[in-house]
């Protein structure tokens, strides 16, 4: 008995739904029409409202701020393709186009999100003006349990995520955070997707199609495009450690980069007051 995103869920959630040629992808669209572009590209598999003190920072401060669930995530289509660097790519673009968000935008990338940022605004120079990097993914690869390395072996894969793998997803949500306050109520929103046909099966396609891998080179070509780049870490991530800032740093060499102490891989969430003011300060910087 599978359950499946139907216009009934779609109904009950919140937020746009929007048909595009890859697929119908779930978004939220806020702030003044005439407010500068910011897409935020969520990670590995929280959909966007990893992104929700940002979003309504942004909002607040007049910027037209984009966000939406990658597909396989959240809301947004589960379709039975690869889930790789390209479908990302493409859904990105797809997305402004269909939403006529045709000038440059400040792309945002979190974790996994970092690579699909680095990668669009490698592909389409012309539509990306700056970047900001939050515990970018895809500098070296991603330790992944192992647990999580059985799942890369066909038919194991599948068997494996089915015994253990919501569970094990679920728990480690707790170690994105450096302190616990906020972990059990991010678990019980982290769940909801999950009831839904499709998420494990994207999660795996994932994985089998290297986005946990490493994407240097893609961030060397970025380097050279000299778009204006922030670069956000935690200190204690225990998902994408502090250490892999150096290697983006030499791909990147203008990027600013800020460290934030007694924190783990989503410092936007769990230090909004310390983000924030640097996020607004970056995007009005004018080039």
């Amino acid at each position: 008995n599978k359950n499946y995103v139907n216009n009934t869920v779609r109904k009950r959630v919140g937020g746009v739904f929007v048909q595009l040629p890859s697929g119908l992808t779930h978004y939220e669209l806020g702030g003044p029409a005439k407010g500068k572009p910011v897409v935020l590209i969520h990670g590995f598999s929280v959909p966007y409202f990893i992104w929700d003190p940002t979003f309504d920072f942004l909002v607040k401060s007049g910027f037209r701020v984009l966000r939406y669930d990658l597909f396989g995530r959240g809301f947004s289509d589960r379709p039975r393709v690869r889930y790789n660097l390209d479908l990302f790519c493409k859904q990105l673009i797809e997305l402004l186009d269909t939403l006529g968000l045709t000038q440059p935008v400040t792309l945002f990338g979190l974790s996994m999100g970092g690579p699909i940022a680095a990668a669009a605004a490698e592909r389409y120079p012309e539509r990306v003006e700056r970047l900001v990097l939050i515990d970018p993914a895809g500098v070296q690869p991603i330790g992944i349990s192992p647990l999580l390395k059985l799942t890369l072996l066909p038919g194991l894969g599948e068997l494996a995520l089915g015994l253990f793998g919501s569970a094990s997803m679920v728990k480690g949500i707790a170690s994105d955070f450096f302190g616990p306050e906020l972990v059990e109520q991010f678990q019980a929103r982290y769940r909801v997707q999950m009831q839904y046909s499709g998420f494990m099966r994207a999660i795996l396609s994932t994985m089998r199609n290297g986005m946990l891998g490493s994407f240097l080179d893609v961030y060397r070509r970025v380097g050279k495009l000299d778009k204006p780049t922030l670069l956000l870490w935690g200190r204690e991530d225990k998902t994408v450690p502090f250490a892999h800032s150096a290697d983006l740093l030499s791909a990147i060499p203008h990027a600013e980069l800020h460290v934030f102490e007694h924190c783990g891989h989503i410092p936007h969430y769990e230090k909004a007051e310390e983000v924030n003011p640097l996020l607004l300060k970056f995007l009005k910087l004018s080039r």
